[in-house]
């Protein structure tokens, strides 16, 4: 499937949505960002911008991206009604074929929640180019889906939940200029978007960069 089948999908599926007046952030950034100093974050796969406001409102400089120009042009449009405009950046990215610049020095902080898409693309060479956006002593951020919600659009009993560590290594990066701080698999209580609620497993994985 082609770049603009991608988004011409995903523009349906946000358009389809009442506009998010307030999203809320993911459990797994609040609980691994919260005592971070505040820098330069990007946000992969922005979506309606929960997390991205989050971090806007405790003094973070994000850019979020999306392949969802819908997305996007909400996100912006928030973000400048909240008064945080001067603190997000909003862009339109595939991100199997361009990826944003960054600030000179690199990223503090790259966060991907649940960047799974039905659609073709590279996710190991993406979070590997986000791993090599920090600065030094930046992290990155990774959450994926380790069960299958009643809500998901992916419900093949036989699907594969790669592990954290797996994840990581998948990544190749060099152990002497990056280290795994986290890789885990906690469980929490999630709402769907009828509001519906499920016990589901995250896959959690931090990956700093030492040098």
């Amino acid at each position: 499937m082609t770049t603009d089948d991608a988004r011409t999908s995903w523009d349906g599926i946000y358009a389809a949505r009442p506009v998010a007046t307030d999203p809320q952030p993911n459990v797994r950034l609040t609980e691994t960002v919260a005592d971070l100093p505040p820098g330069d974050a990007l946000e992969l796969g922005c979506g309606e911008g929960g997390d991205t406001l989050w971090l806007a409102r405790q003094g973070w400089r994000v850019t979020a991206v999306d392949v969802s120009e819908v997305a996007v042009e909400r996100l912006t449009a928030l973000a400048r009604s909240l008064g945080l405009g001067d603190r997000v950046t909003a862009e339109r990215h595939d991100l199997g074929a361009t990826f944003p610049d960054g600030p000179e020095g690199g990223f503090g902080l790259v966060t991907a929640h649940y960047l799974h898409t039905p659609y073709d693309l590279d996710r190991a060479a993406v979070l590997r180019r986000a791993a090599h956006a920090l600065r030094p002593g930046g992290r990155l951020l990774v959450v994926d889906h380790g069960s299958t919600a009643p809500w998901s659009w992916n419900q093949d009993p036989d699907a594969s939940f790669p592990s954290p560590q797996e994840v990581a290594d998948g990544l190749a990066l060099d152990p002497a200029a990056w280290t795994v701080e986290r890789a885990d698999a906690p469980r929490r209580t999630a709402t769907g978007p009828d509001g519906t609620t499920a016990e589901v497993t995250d896959h959690v994985l931090v990956v700093r960069r030492t040098a």
